[in-house]
């Protein structure tokens, strides 16, 4: 059988380009940069992290912000889960609500967004709320709302 679409594709019409950042050290009880936003606003169609080296065992909230550049305030893209001992594999999800947590679980599969998420030019961040070891890295998809507007890794 032929296949006409191959499966990188699909994804971007279905969920515009992809971007990926390398797995690296959670912040420690601090914001650190996933993503820069530059040349306009972007639509955030999906947000997955994949833990690459276990969490340590000890609490930390931590949750998705985007810091704008130039005027305004960080916003909360979601609210906090903990990540206590997560292990390799676990995987981290947004709903795109920001009142609900991030989505957290043990590897088989993890919630995804039910709304796309509108960020303007700056950066997508992690903050947490300790100092853990361990690392995560982290996909997203989006689609540009301003023409030239586009998301790298940080």
């Amino acid at each position: 059988m032929t296949t006409m679409i191959q499966g990188d594709q699909l994804r971007t019409l279905l969920l515009g380009a992809k971007v990926d950042r390398a797995a690296a050290n959670l912040p420690q009880t601090a914001t650190g940069a996933l993503f820069n936003v530059t040349g306009g606003r972007v639509l955030v169609t999906s947000i997955t992290g994949r833990v690459t080296t276990s969490i340590q065992a000890q609490a930390n909230a931590v949750k998705l912000v985007a810091t704008p550049s130039g005027s305004g305030t960080v916003n909360d893209l979601s609210a906090t889960v903990d990540v206590n001992g997560l292990a390799a594999g676990g995987l981290l999800g947004a709903t795109g609500l920001a009142g609900d947590a991030l989505v957290k679980s043990t590897g088989g599969g993890v919630s995804n967004l039910r709304n796309p998420i509108v960020v303007a030019p700056g950066a997508i961040g992690l903050n947490t709320a300790a100092s853990n070891t361990g690392q995560v890295e982290w996909s997203l998809t989006y689609v540009a709302l301003d023409n030239g507007a586009t998301v790298a890794a940080a």
